[in-house]
């Protein structure tokens, strides 16, 4: 597993058939919405997502992402493509977080059965094993120390500067999301789970003690950022699915999940097990701290807590994909093989609660 592999290209495969779209339709819609499209259209689908699907159009103009909502039944507040195109608007606008330059957004399910939007396609690598077996040694560490500034930079965004105001409410993030995703959670629910119903009654009666509010990515892990060809920079952050206004060591915590989770699970991305020094990646604390300097932090209170709720959210998250795969509806070929998955994450998370703030350490 350390052999460099060198394979950071976004991967690509024809569209999946429960995945095809209209592409007649689309195209006149396109060509009647942005201008200079041109009269040509390729069409392939990204793989790897789990949730909304994903699309590389080329056209005579150039090269675009196109991201919809999946087809037939989803959960209620879901894939709510509308709320992505508007804050990845907001930060392309009005800072320089780095996210790609939105186009069109479409709400009209008439035209390819869902709405969709567009935006430019940002060429560069995806690696999305916190390892980073995938680039030179040298690079892992600032790999990881500019998701942090990056991370950190969004953070500090002023909302009602940006537009972004109304993006979510202000306060109590995570009491709202342990509800959502306790919801969602038995709303998808395929069997027995006993780690999930015990950080049901777990999270609710032991959540932060001090609330904070900015923009909550929701989905922050290196698999989701996009960097530079040449340099262990970060030129984008992808898919804002889960994002709203939220508690920001939420992000963090969630970025930090692989320090928990074993390297042995297909589909984990842990690292537990493995030598970080001889890889040359930093340990927990690291990050930690590196983000706190960045944004102007002095500790974390909490961050068992954190640690759990983001454990339990991913296993929700995990249990919806393998629900929707049963019913033939999941935007990854392999979505089949992650049912035990949320097992380990839900199981985690109960480890993580039962220790308490003593058990994490680095």
């Amino acid at each position: 597993m350390t052999e460099s592999r060198k394979n950071t290209d976004p991967e690509l495969v024809e569209v999946l058939e429960a995945h095809r779209l209209d592409e007649t339709k689309l195209l006149s819609w396109l060509q009647a919405n942005m201008s200079g499209i041109g009269n040509r259209l390729e069409i392939k689908q990204f793989q790897g997502g789990q949730s909304n699907p994903t699309y590389l159009l080329t056209a005579d103009s150039g090269r675009y992402v196109l991201r919809k909502k999946p087809p037939g039944k989803v959960l209620p507040s879901a894939h709510m493509v509308e709320r992505e195109y508007k804050v990845i608007r907001a930060l392309s606008e009005h800072t320089d977080v780095p996210v790609p330059k939105t186009r069109v957004l479409c709400e009209d399910s008439d035209i390819i059965g869902t709405p969709f939007y567009v935006m430019d396609f940002m060429p560069g690598r995806v690696v999305s094993h916190p390892a980073l077996w995938d680039l030179d040694f040298g690079e892992r560490t600032p790999v990881h120390e500019a998701a942090m500034d990056t991370l950190a930079a969004l953070h500090q965004v002023d909302v009602n500067a940006v537009g972004l105001g109304d993006f979510g409410r202000p306060g109590g993030y995570v009491a709202r999301q342990v509800s959502r995703w306790t919801k969602q959670y038995q709303a998808s629910r395929t069997g027995e789970m006993p780690a999930m119903d015990k950080l049901m009654v777990w999270l609710p009666e032991n959540l932060p003690q001090h609330d904070e509010c900015a923009i909550a990515h929701g989905d922050y892990r290196l698999g989701n950022l996009m960097l530079a060809d040449d340099k262990p920079e970060i030129i984008a952050i992808l898919d804002w699915e889960l994002s709203t206004l939220g508690h920001p060591i939420a992000d963090l915590a969630y970025y930090c999940l692989p320090y928990h989770l074993p390297n042995d699970l297909t589909g984990m991305r842990g690292v537990v097990g493995e030598d970080l020094a001889a890889l040359g990646i930093p340990d927990e604390q690291a990050l930690i701290e590196r983000y706190c300097q960045q944004a102007g932090r002095s500790g974390i209170d909490d961050w068992h807590v954190f640690l759990a709720f983001s454990l339990f959210r991913l296993a929700a998250i995990i249990q919806g994909v393998y629900a929707r795969a049963l019913q033939g509806n999941a935007s990854n070929a392999d979505a089949l093989q992650v049912g035990e998955r949320a097992h380990v994450l839900a199981e985690a998370g109960w480890r993580i609660a039962q220790q308490g703030k003593q058990g994490i350490q680095s």
